[in-house]
């Protein structure tokens, strides 16, 4: 009896946890830089949310996205900030709704760009065919998951190297990862691969790609735009919580006391409603998102 009261206590005891408790959650390889710039609008949002119970905020991080899976489904984490490429396995493995878009760095939007040397010959992504691609990572929005995007659906098979120094198939376009954007320009500049991807704002970043750099390359193609990032909540999250948060997030820009808040939260000016066209921006990339992982596997 007293070991079947013991449990009972327990649930109990999760679930004032999970009523009283506004968690916010990001994937991170560096959680105490993560942590200082969710907690401040952790808090913020968790103020004004007391008269539905929540007490506190707190700040919890995964080690990838497959963690940040397990932990939407499990009830662990109420609400994620995320760019697009992660959002959409949230969306579409944990069913985490879309919130609002978030102007990061006060920017609501991004594209991604696909350069080259301008004496390079290559002037379309045709041209990569048989040539080696600068990507940064795996887990990169517009310097991983939009160019393979682009080039899949031109039709453009892809092949993994394991340097950039590996010569790509005649038929494929060969990509190996930089791991930085710095090393993305330098390894086109310096000939070491053929052409690098990433986004339109990393292009104008000095500490990106120098203007000494830029001067001898050319943008080939660019993507269409889409979200810069996203705020997502869990499936199950009570509609109230939900309501308020969409809500908070919708005004905070006008509060002049969020100012440092939102600077950082990754120096956010706004949020704003996601609009039929985002949304249909969004539903045509799962529908892409589920193709570049089966031809990727």
């Amino acid at each position: 009896m007293r070991f079947i009261i013991w449990i009972l206590l327990g649930l109990y005891s999760v679930n004032a946890l999970a009523q009283d408790t506004l968690v916010i959650g990001k994937v991170s390889s560096n959680p105490k830089k993560h942590y200082r710039y969710l907690k401040p609008i952790a808090d913020y949002v968790a103020e004004r949310m007391q008269d539905l119970g929540i007490k506190r905020a707190k700040v919890r991080m995964a080690r990838n996205n497959k963690h940040m899976v397990n932990l939407l489904r499990a009830g662990k984490i109420d609400w994620v900030t995320e760019t697009l490429f992660s959002a959409l396995i949230f969306n579409e493995k944990a069913q985490a709704k879309f919130l609002l878009r978030k102007w990061k760095k006060g920017v609501p939007d991004y594209y991604s760009l696909f350069f080259s040397r301008k004496d390079s010959g290559i002037s379309s992504l045709a041209d990569l065919k048989g040539k080696v691609l600068a990507l940064e990572d795996p887990g990169s929005t517009t310097a991983f998951f939009l160019p393979v995007m682009a080039l899949l659906q031109h039709d453009l098979e892809l092949e993994l190297l394991g340097s950039p120094r590996d010569s790509a198939s005649a038929d494929k376009v060969g990509y190996a990862f930089s791991r930085q954007e710095i090393n993305t320009s330098t390894w086109v500049h310096k000939k070491l691969v053929d052409a690098g991807a990433y986004n339109n704002l990393d292009w104008e970043k000095e500490d990106h790609n120098p203007s000494a750099f830029r001067q001898d390359m050319q943008v080939f193609y660019q993507t269409k735009p889409y979200p810069r990032a996203l705020e997502l909540v869990r499936v199950d999250l009570d509609p109230a919580i939900v309501e308020r948060l969409k809500s908070v997030l919708l005004s905070i820009h006008e509060d002049p006391s969020a100012k440092q808040v939102l600077f950082a939260y990754q120096k956010t000016t706004r949020f704003d409603e996601l609009s039929p066209d985002v949304l249909e921006t969004l539903e045509s990339a799962k529908a892409i998102l589920a193709k570049v992982q089966k031809r990727l596997e």
